[in-house]
């Protein structure tokens, strides 16, 4: 009779050590980043948020009382090995959430793959075809290329401008911002009059510029890029003395494009979230609180300038942890319903309400209207 009571406690104790060990295991945070490569002063500041925060939820009890682990790769911005990481972090790491696809290529590459495991992802890019149409299981934080064209062209047509010129990446997210930008135009009397385009390993884009500059007809010119190639356009642009007002999308919205461009990034009109000019926002503005907590623990942590970039990282992040909250587990379907209805998340780059038929949950109040005046970011709306 010992025995056998023995031997049932003993095997309630191994019962109750396996149901604790599962318990305890990590909550798998998958991401693919390019921290190398052209796009790698997007995609580094993004690496560095996701380990900072990691670590600070995890020394203040994790999440569902589980930790979590962190498991990324460097795409070095090449779409094709976003597509063979996803495929790791799938089928061997076995992540419960993957966060990333830094750039527009990069994310498209890995949306199939998502789509068939069935597995929340939550992109870093900017292109609306992102999340339009919506896909299943797909998500996104930053604002679209066609909410920033929509921002531009607001401004233009404020100053009087209706007719312009058009020089776009030929990137995936360069060429999305491209069709982006000839849709709305007409709704804001917009003429695009002419158009270029340039590589983005280009290092020289002047005969594009002198073609742009000898159309009598451009009153403005807007540059839909990311990463180094816009701030090469805006220095030859200068070194050509073209004096026409210049326009960026949103994805230049880091110092260091002002570090890249110079001076020739001077009086440069964007649209950017607030998070760029956290301590010029009104104190009733109720991202501030956000804002500025995500700049100084990045600042403090890295001893270097925020980007919105990184900032797309923490909403991500944190998106992805109240739907687990709110789940009560990781388990996949749940999550992506959790996800589907959440509400009120305050980031870095707006108030998030998502739902079925929206998967990136911001509106165009969500963007901030900017001016780079002595080698400063500056509000102007």
């Amino acid at each position: 009779m010992k025995t056998t009571s023995w031997r049932w406690m003993a095997g309630l104790a191994l019962v109750s050590f396996g149901l604790t060990a599962h318990a305890a295991d990590p909550i798998k945070i998958g991401s693919v980043l390019s921290t190398t490569g052209p796009a790698a002063f997007l995609g580094d500041p993004e690496a560095k948020t996701l380990q900072m925060y990691v670590e600070k939820i995890n020394k203040e009890g994790g999440v569902l009382n589980r930790q979590l682990e962190l498991v990324s790769y460097d795409d070095g911005t090449d779409a094709s090995k976003a597509n063979s990481f996803t495929k790791r972090l799938i089928y061997d790491d076995k992540v419960d959430v993957i966060i990333g696809g830094t750039t527009t290529g990069a994310t498209m590459s890995m949306v199939p793959l998502v789509e068939k495991a069935e597995i929340p992802f939550i992109s870093l890019a900017g292109a609306v075809v992102v999340i339009d149409p919506v896909k299943k299981w797909v998500f996104k934080t930053p604002h679209t290329d066609r909410m920033a064209a929509e921002k531009v062209f607001e401004d233009m047509k404020k100053q009087g401008l209706t007719k312009i010129a058009l020089i776009s990446e030929t990137s995936g997210f360069g060429q999305s911002g491209k069709k982006e930008s000839e849709i709305v135009a007409p709704h804001y009397g917009i003429d695009i009059v002419t158009q270029e385009t340039y590589g983005p390993k280009d290092t020289d884009m002047t005969p594009q510029l002198t073609n742009i500059k000898n159309n009598p007809d451009v009153q403005a010119v807007l540059i839909f890029g990311l990463g180094q190639g816009p701030a090469l356009v805006q220095r030859n642009y200068k070194q050509l003395d073209i004096k026409l007002p210049l326009y960026e999308s949103h994805g230049v919205c880091s110092e260091e494009f002002i570090k890249l461009a110079r001076d020739a990034a001077e009086g440069t009109r964007l649209p950017c979230a607030a998070l760029i000019v956290a301590d010029d926002l009104p104190d009733s503005d109720p991202q501030k609180p956000v804002v500025t907590a995500y700049a100084n623990d990045f600042q403090q942590r890295w001893k270097s300038d925020v980007s919105t970039f990184g900032g797309h990282a923490y909403d991500a992040l944190i998106i992805y942890v109240d739907a687990v909250k709110r789940a009560g587990t990781t388990d996949k379907a749940k999550v992506l319903a959790a996800l589907e209805e959440t509400k009120g998340v305050m980031g870095t780059g707006g108030e998030f309400n998502f739902s079925p038929t929206d998967h990136m949950g911001l509106d165009l109040t969500a963007f901030r209207m900017l001016e780079i005046k002595n080698g400063k970011w500056t509000l102007i709306d």
